[in-house]
């Protein structure tokens, strides 16, 4: 009789350690599809990306953290890109570098450049400034100026479909 107990008591936790899962990824992630080519090749279009939400309930965003944000609440389209400089940082574009607080950044990840030069702007107290992994083709920062705390959704964490995207960004 003792064996049983045990037994179905190890399978009432694994219940409600399954069932506690399920709700908390139905609060805190979500999976959005990105549309367009502003990350790529980092993240391509038609992939979904796994997103969490609580990330940044108690501490802002870092330097190189993808984030998922609403820039156009109108339209509610959610964005994706890179944060290149938090509150207080200086970001300045010259040919296509960018200089973060007078130290070129080392971008591994930008494949695509924009060559474009872009005036030195300070980011303001509770907001990020981003950038898209492909300059050439991403609307960010550069053309809306910098995003507040208050309108980020989220960290991406990991794209998850279709296969060859599966894995951590």
């Amino acid at each position: 009789m003792s064996r049983l107990l045990h037994w179905r008591s190890l399978a009432i936790a694994w219940q409600i350690a399954i069932l506690g899962a399920i709700v908390a990824a139905a609060l805190f992630l979500r999976t959005p599809q990105v549309s367009g080519f502003s990350m790529s090749p980092q993240i391509r279009s038609g992939e979904y990306v796994l997103i969490d939400t609580f990330a940044y309930r108690f501490h802002g965003p870092a330097r190189g953290d993808i984030v998922a944000f609403h820039h156009d609440s109108a339209n509610g389209e959610l964005f994706i890109k890179r944060v290149i400089g938090i509150a207080g940082d200086r970001i300045r574009i010259e040919r296509g570098v960018v200089y973060r607080n007078g130290r070129r950044l080392d971008e591994p990840y930008v494949r695509y450049p924009d060559h474009r030069s872009f005036p030195e702007v300070t980011v303001p107290p509770h907001a990020v400034y981003v950038l898209g992994d492909n300059r050439a083709a991403s609307e960010d920062s550069r053309a809306f100026g910098a995003v507040p705390d208050a309108l980020l959704v989220g960290k991406a964490l990991a794209g998850i479909w279709p296969p060859r995207a599966l894995g951590r960004l």
